[in-house]
């Protein structure tokens, strides 16, 4: 028998441990920067003037959660270089620039007691000797600055949602950005500038890079973009001649995402997309010197595009020579893993992106192409708990910009998480599946949706409908074979396991059922075979459930797998009571029944 309990068990770690939270300084965090600092990083006189020149009154700006604690100065430094700024004038309109005939409010007796006349904008009055109320002018409403914390998803998008709160004209985007392009708003980017230590990135060059000529794209985060045509330039004058430098355009589907490569001049050069057919510099024959980390989505893009690619630390991140295979071979294994998967979820990670909703109707095509059921979910930030609450999915693929896509961390996921390039290739057949290296993480490289033409439409009902009347003059005859797709189709098996997978494509039925009135008419037929009373095998797709018509392997889940499956069934076994009136009244006193009992508060 166990002893008795002293204390209360520990089911929690100590209250001493409550707010500890780890974080490692940054060097910009680590001492404080002065009102001209400030005004260099984020960029506060080119922000008003072209919030001036857009004519702008409420302007959103987006932090990333690091720079929120510049937020504050940056708002009152953005504001005092507005305010010297000429205002805008407002907008007018018919309403405002002319006062609308109103009623006079003094009664009259003519006219059923009101006024016969009306009041006019110059004041002249009626018959009732009332003077008519001036004009208001409208004065000019100043310029209105809000801050956008905690973004819906993930920081490198524009939050257009949150901006729309605030009924924002346009936002301001600080940090470093996807550049994928808006649905709603204007956007202002503000990449911050950030310093760079030039000394010790020549010599990791010149290190790495001993020959004179070698060839090598000069690249850098958003962040330090500034830097990297002074460091050709440097370079250059060193002794290196085969060097060329990147430049930021917005262009997510670029060969390099957002850049366009130039040489010393800053003349733009020609890159070839990697064809046979297709003319320019190759890529392929060139290594990168990137400066800071940059986003693993960016690495596995560039993996089959480059030579190689070393990285330039700007933190405490060490360098290294990158190489993304084993990244790749890992994203590999997660899209075989969706292969046999017949539930599919489809997480949507933006709602900025402009085609957004193009590219959800078109996966959510590819899905159901592939005989395969796929459920759309919006549940903002992703992490672990939120998907585990689904079990009945199999995969998940996120809907989102080529940066957010990728789910680094995806080991804590009770179920893989891919990008939509990656769905496209799970969807295909095993001899059919080739990957060449190429990646992609976003919805820019979704193929929109194809619509039938009416003529293609009309065939493929008319073919069906040919088809379902075989099948109901099988089903009549009583020889109890149903030639399905699904019986008729190759066995699949599960690439990590190795076992026979009978539910990846449960929207495939096993054949159709025959209409009730087809099945009378081939009943009264005199020529009609009779129907075989013997025991016939159906197909297991037969015995999903399925909501209005439609199989749904969902519910078929919350059938046959969940045990819990709503309130209510712990009480079904418990007698009905008698519903009796309770305490009512306000706080000070309750009155109990209807006997008028009252009970006053202590």
């Amino acid at each position: 028998m166990a002893g008795e309990l002293n204390a209360a068990p520990v089911l929690s770690t100590p209250e001493d441990h409550l707010f500890e939270y780890a974080v490692v300084p940054t060097d910009d965090q680590t001492k404080a920067k002065s009102d001209d600092e400030l005004r260099d990083i984020y960029e506060i006189t080119r922000t008003a003037k072209e919030v001036g020149e857009g004519g702008w009154r409420r302007i959103g700006l987006q932090f990333p959660d690091h720079m929120l604690c510049d937020a504050p100065r940056v708002v009152q430094l953005l504001e005092a270089e507005l305010a010297s700024l000429p205002q805008p004038p407002v907008p007018t309109s018919t309403a405002d620039s002319q006062l609308t005939a109103t009623a006079c409010p003094e009664p009259s007796t003519t006219n059923n007691g009101q006024c016969s006349r009306n009041f006019q904008q110059n004041g002249t009055g009626c018959g009732c000797g009332k003077q008519a109320p001036a004009p208001v002018e409208s004065q000019p409403k100043a310029r209105r600055v809000y801050v956008l914390a905690d973004t819906s998803y993930s920081a490198c998008c524009v939050d257009e949602i949150a901006a729309e709160h605030v009924n924002a004209d346009v936002v301001v985007h600080y940090g470093r950005s996807c550049l994928s392009p808006t649905s709603r708003l204007p956007v202002i980017y503000v990449f911050t500038k950030h310093i760079l230590d030039r000394d010790a990135a020549l010599a990791d060059f010149e290190k790495e890079y001993p020959d004179k000529e070698a060839k090598v794209v000069l690249m850098a985060d958003v962040t330090y973009q500034v830097h990297v045509l002074s460091l050709l330039s440097e370079l250059q004058s060193r002794g290196y001649v085969n060097l060329l430098a990147t430049e930021i355009v917005h262009n997510p589907m670029g060969r390099i995402p957002n850049r366009k490569v130039v040489d010393v001049q800053g003349k733009e050069v020609e890159i070839s997309h990697g064809s046979e057919t297709s003319t320019g510099l190759d890529l392929r024959d060139y290594s990168i010197f990137h400066i800071s980390q940059p986003p693993t989505a960016l690495l596995l893009a560039l993996c089959s595009r480059v030579k190689n690619l070393y990285i330039f630390p700007t933190s405490s991140d060490s360098s290294s020579l990158y190489s993304a295979q084993r990244l790749l071979g890992r994203r590999y294994a997660r899209l075989l893993s969706l292969t046999t998967a017949g539930i599919i979820g489809i997480l949507v990670n933006t709602l900025s992106v402009s085609n957004y909703l193009s590219s959800i109707d078109s996966i959510r095509k590819q899905i159901a192409a592939a005989g395969k059921k796929s459920y759309t979910m919006v549940v903002g930030k992703l992490n672990p708990a939120k998907l585990a609450n689904f079990a009945e999915i199999d995969g998940w693929v996120v809907v989102g910009c080529w940066e957010s896509s990728l789910i680094e961390d995806d080991a804590g996921f009770y179920k893989p998480v891919i990008t939509p390039f990656e769905l496209e290739l799970a969807l295909a057949r095993d001899d059919e599946r080739v990957w060449t290296g190429e990646w992609w993480g976003g919805i820019e490289a979704v193929k929109p949706p194809i619509d039938e033409k009416p003529e293609e439409k009309k065939s493929e009902d008319n073919e069906n409908n040919e088809t379902q009347d075989t099948a109901d003059t099988e089903q009549a005859s009583g020889d109890g074979e149903l030639d399905s797709e699904e019986e008729s189709a190759p066995p699949e098996f599960d690439w990590r396991t190795g076992k026979l997978v009978s539910h990846s494509r449960p929207m495939r039925m096993a054949a159709s059922k025959p209409k009730s009135a087809k099945k009378e008419d081939s009943s009264e037929k005199p020529d009609a075979p009779p129907r075989s009373s013997a025991l016939t095998l159906r197909s297991k797709a037969q015995e999903l459930a399925s909501v209005n018509g439609v199989v749904s392997p969902g519910a078929e889940y919350l059938r046959t797998q969940r045990t819990w499956v709503g309130l209510g069934t712990d009480f079904d076994e418990e007698a009905t009571m008698k519903i009796e009136e309770g305490r009512g009244g306000v706080a000070r006193g309750y009155t109990v029944g209807g006997e008028g009992e009252k009970h006053l508060m202590s």
